[in-house]
């Protein structure tokens, strides 16, 4: 099963990609984590929102969302809310049929992040996207830059049931 791994921080030292990568090696055998981190988006036109406009990077982004049997995204909080790289991610799969009814899991890397993690609840489930909150998982990851090792060491087991439950939800959608 392929899961895409979205990423809504850009930071080289992201905790939120780090979680995602570490989700990737916990990954059951016949399961493939894909990490998509939407930089190279360009800002969501409606006038592009065409098969023929599509920029390259919104082609990769909705191939991999085809591909893909469920998608789990991580994202920081900026100012009580989604970062704007997520939203505008998301604004390009608005209108993408390949994204309705997709089981969709979040991930919350920090247990501040609760404003953020609402809002992302909000939007999924007005894009018509199967929200499977018994998957989704909160940790508390803090400090400076955690390793991939080190969120293993210390989440694998929470990460590698949420990821079940993520597989099974999919499974059965």
């Amino acid at each position: 099963m392929k899961i895409l791994a979205l990423c809504g921080s850009l930071r080289r030292a992201s905790m939120n990609a780090a979680l995602l990568r570490a989700v990737a090696r916990l990954a059951p055998a016949g399961s493939v984590v894909q990490l998509f981190i939407p930089g190279e988006l360009p800002l969501f036109n409606p006038d592009l929102d065409t098969d023929m406009a599509w920029p390259p990077a919104v082609r990769r982004l909705r191939t991999a969302i085809d591909d893909c049997r469920a998608v789990l995204i991580a994202s920081p909080e900026y100012a009580h809310g989604v970062t704007g790289v997520l939203k505008n991610a998301l604004d390009w799969l608005v209108s993408f049929e390949g994204f309705v009814g997709k089981p969709v899991a979040i991930f919350n890397a920090s247990p501040r992040s609760v404003h953020a993690a609402a809002s992302l609840r909000e939007i999924l489930v007005t894009m018509s996207a199967t929200l499977l909150t018994d998957a989704c998982l909160d940790l508390p990851l803090r400090g400076t830059g955690p390793t991939e090792q080190g969120i293993i060491d210390t989440h694998g087991p929470a990460i590698r049931q949420a990821l079940d439950r993520l597989i099974e939800g999919a499974s059965q959608a």
